[in-house]
């Protein structure tokens, strides 16, 4: 199951602060003796851990803190001296308050300001939806043992509308909030997920205030989304050039059939070897009428003898390239290639069609492509 929240995107968000009424802390902490440390850490550097920033004791079960005006609001955390996990929140220039839960630091309660309110709606929607989420999946499993084939396929259908109003619902809060960072860790969220069409998260982000779009992780955000629509189901395929096994560059536009399949795999990669003799299958059946294929490897450097030895054993009669540079290749960076083996299917106008089939279904896709169903 996908994890519906993204604690590592959570960590990285930072925007700019709207309100301007003073930032202070205090809270409630029952059970926890005095002398006990309150630390406040939040994020200096989107690519490094938080940063305690501030600390304070616990005193009769109660803690308070005032901090300096920010002019940025920075996702935080509040931790606390020999208990386990941290409470998240958003500093603001407005008093926040905790309840801290002793035995459970993340159900703590927090309230305070228009940003940890959005926050809290949040977090109360993905938690009721992974319960719902995970209690579905032990009635599936029960399902599946009694052979209860009735059953689990309606909890199947159960799970797959509690996704689809998961995924309303993210877009309804980026909708609805604009000027929030708590829009952006949503958008982060839908990325990680992989269940978005990047180019629809691209257009939720467009929609989003002139001022949230100032904080480093929304332009990191950017950046990603922008390498990763270029390659995306409905774009043109970005060309590219590199080496041929004999040292002449080849390029994408070079070879471009009538369907054309980039295929990203490796000497070393078990399971692109092992997917090859299907891909010659494909390649031999439609070659005369239309399909052109250009392998992309990601072998190591020095590891050219193995490249070359594992097109010979393969017998792999398409075009091939690389570099040598393994995962930086520039290719595989250029597609944003992170897992192999990946596979790019263009049309004859270079349009990315279809990504990462396999087997049958690389094969129906071609034949629909080029009119041979």
């Amino acid at each position: 199951m996908r994890k519906l929240l993204a604690i590592a995107g959570l960590a990285l968000i930072a925007i700019s602060c709207q309100d301007d009424k003073g930032y202070s802390i205090k809270g409630t902490a029952e059970g926890i003796e005095d002398g006990k440390m309150v630390y406040i850490s939040e994020i200096q550097n989107p690519t490094s851990r938080p940063e305690i920033i501030d600390s304070t004791e616990i005193k009769d079960e109660k803690f308070e803190l005032d901090l300096a005006e920010i002019e940025n609001s920075n996702l935080s955390f509040l931790e606390i001296e020999g208990l386990d996990g941290n409470v998240i929140f958003i500093s603001e220039n407005q008093p926040i308050n905790f309840e801290i839960f002793k035995d459970s630091l993340r159900a703590s309660e927090v309230k305070g300001g228009e940003e940890n309110q959005t926050l809290t709606t949040y977090l109360d929607h993905l938690k009721e939806t992974n319960k719902k989420v995970g209690q579905g999946r032990q009635q599936m499993q029960q399902a599946f043992q009694q052979r209860d084939s009735t059953q689990l396929r309606v909890l199947q259908e159960a799970e797959s509308e509690l996704m689809d109003n998961d995924k309303l619902f993210k877009k309804k809060m980026v909708k609805e909030n604009p000027g929030s960072f708590v829009s952006v860790m949503i958008l982060m969220d839908m990325m990680n997920m992989k269940a978005f069409p990047v180019n629809e998260i691209k257009e939720l982000y467009k929609g989003l205030d002139d001022q949230v779009k100032q904080s480093a992780i929304a332009k990191s955000l950017e950046q990603k989304l922008e390498r990763e629509s270029a390659v995306a189901i409905g774009s043109k395929a970005p060309n590219f050039t590199a080496p041929t096994p004999e040292g002449e560059d080849l390029s994408l536009e070079d070879i471009r059939g009538e369907v054309t399949v980039i295929d990203f795999w490796a000497a070393w990669c078990k399971p692109c070897r092992v997917e090859n003799p299907n891909v010659v299958k494909i390649y031999e059946k439609y070659h005369d009428k239309g399909l052109e294929i250009i392998g992309v490897s990601l072998d190591r450097p020095n590891q050219r003898d193995k490249w070359l030895k594992a097109i010979e054993e393969d017998k792999l009669p398409w075009h091939q390239v690389s570099n040598l540079e393994f995962w930086n290749e520039p290719v595989a960076q250029q597609y944003g290639i992170r897992a192999i083996p990946a596979t790019f299917i263009l049309d004859k106008d270079g349009i990315i069609v279809a990504r990462d089939l396999r087997g049958q279904n690389l094969e129906n896709k071609i034949a629909e492509l080029l009119g041979e169903e």
